[in-house]
């Protein structure tokens, strides 16, 4: 018999947005060694990022977010508004900072420091590509206690986001709240005595329903909503 042929590298198309040229280089190289990765554009800024993407196939943006003309928070929040749009992984150089938590308000799938180790930055990489958030729940929800206060919802945003919630069964909702108190899908599975599986799917509907990108985007909205309060349940 004849071996089937191997599938095809499925290449991660990867935008690089920072003003540092050096940084870039040095993502660029990184990314280079991968076979199943490839850098298809950069930008130095975000009004050059914008109009590098009007043209460019982009899967995955890593996005710094102190930059002259445009920063990150505003350039990821335009780049998340439109249909289709790429991922965005924020890039901080501190972390816990309220750029992070400014840029995963605004639509990124999550954020990582600049100095993180190239196997990390990598599997990142890799699992905002394939839909996951990069930021731990527990991480998420420690970033978003501190920062919550400093940008506040809208009346009209968190009657919007109420509204939404409505669309839930009450073990979605419950689940949500689980999610949003930072538990895993396991901690949740053995708190709502579920399978994991069970759970993912719950998650999963979740996400549809309210119409969000990951679990990064569950936990801001559930402290818009009030359903968690920043330093406690």
């Amino acid at each position: 018999m004849t071996a089937p042929d191997a599938a095809p590298v499925e290449f991660v198309r990867v935008m690089l947005v920072d003003d540092q040229v050096l940084l870039r280089t040095g993502f660029r190289m990184v990314l280079a060694a991968q076979p199943d990765m490839e850098v298809v554009a950069e930008a130095g800024n975000g009004v050059e990022a914008l109009e590098v993407l009007r043209t460019a196939e982009v899967d995955v943006v890593l996005m710094d977010v102190r930059m002259p003309k445009l920063d990150g928070v505003e350039t990821t929040r335009r780049i998340c508004a439109e249909p289709d749009a790429p991922k965005v992984l924020i890039l901080t150089t501190f972390d816990l900072d309220e750029y992070a938590f400014s840029g995963l308000k605004a639509g990124a799938s999550g954020f990582m420091l600049k100095d993180v180790p190239p196997g990390e930055l990598l599997a990142a990489i890799r699992s905002v590509h394939s839909g996951d958030a990069v930021v731990a729940p527990s991480t998420t929800r420690r970033l978003l206690n501190r920062f919550s206060a400093m940008l506040p919802s809208t009346g009209q945003e968190a009657r919007a986001a109420d509204s939404a919630l409505h669309r839930l069964t009450e073990r979605e909702r419950e689940v949500m709240l689980l999610v949003a108190q930072g538990l895993s899908n396991g901690e949740i599975a053995a708190r709502l005595v579920l399978s994991e599986a069970t759970v993912k799917t719950h998650v999963g509907r979740i996400l549809t329903k309210l119409g969000l990108r990951d679990r990064v985007q569950v936990v801001v909205l559930a402290y818009e909503t009030g359903l968690v309060r920043a330093g406690g349940r």
